[in-house]
């Protein structure tokens, strides 16, 4: 989220107008305020997995923001239907693997269990279908002898910061053709 937001700047054809987190003591919503970007934090906890009015309870803080594009980022939440097809074809989000591959979670683990060669992340459209989108970028990373989820996930994390600005710059600007890294 941060290096989102520190990229729309200048010419970048977006701006940050909220950042938000399921998650009242994020640190992401620290940050965001000292960047001088509004927050707002709904605790999922007290819905006691009512997805739905969990849901209604971001879309009224989305909703008044008037966001032209959604960016999720580290939100771990399964969003119900009605809540994507109310930014259908605007909300982005960033996932850990190379996807088709690896949807979900574990996806580190996973992809050195399998014996891959290469692992990455991938910037998607959001649909209903768990991390099922079309892609609009992905980037490479090699899986290297002796790798765990752990170090693999943070050479990733670097590809992550450098793919999710870019992708978000051109999609603003409206291209969704995807762009590849690595």
């Amino acid at each position: 989220m941060v290096k989102l937001v520190e990229s729309m700047v200048g010419d970048h054809p977006a701006r940050a107008v909220l950042v938000g987190s399921n998650d009242p003591d994020a640190g992401g919503l620290k940050k965001a305020a000292e960047m001088g970007v509004d927050t707002f934090a709904v605790d999922h906890r007290p819905f006691k997995g009512d997805r739905e009015a969990f849901q209604a309870e971001l879309l009224k803080h989305l909703k008044a923001a008037q966001p032209d594009i959604v960016c999720l980022a580290g939100f771990m939440r399964v969003l119900t239907e009605s809540f994507v097809r109310e930014f259908e074809g605007r909300m982005l989000n960033i996932h850990p693997s190379l996807l088709p591959k690896y949807k979900g979670l574990h996806t580190h683990a996973r992809a050195i269990e399998a014996g891959d060669t290469e692992a990455g992340c991938s910037v998607h459209l959001v649909t209903p279908a768990l991390d099922d989108g079309p892609i609009l970028g992905q980037a490479r990373v090699p899986i290297l002898a002796g790798d765990t989820p752990d170090a693999l996930a943070a050479r990733v994390l670097v590809q992550e910061h450098q793919l999710y600005p870019a992708v978000l710059r051109r999609f603003a600007a409206g291209q969704t053709e995807p762009l590849m890294l690595g």
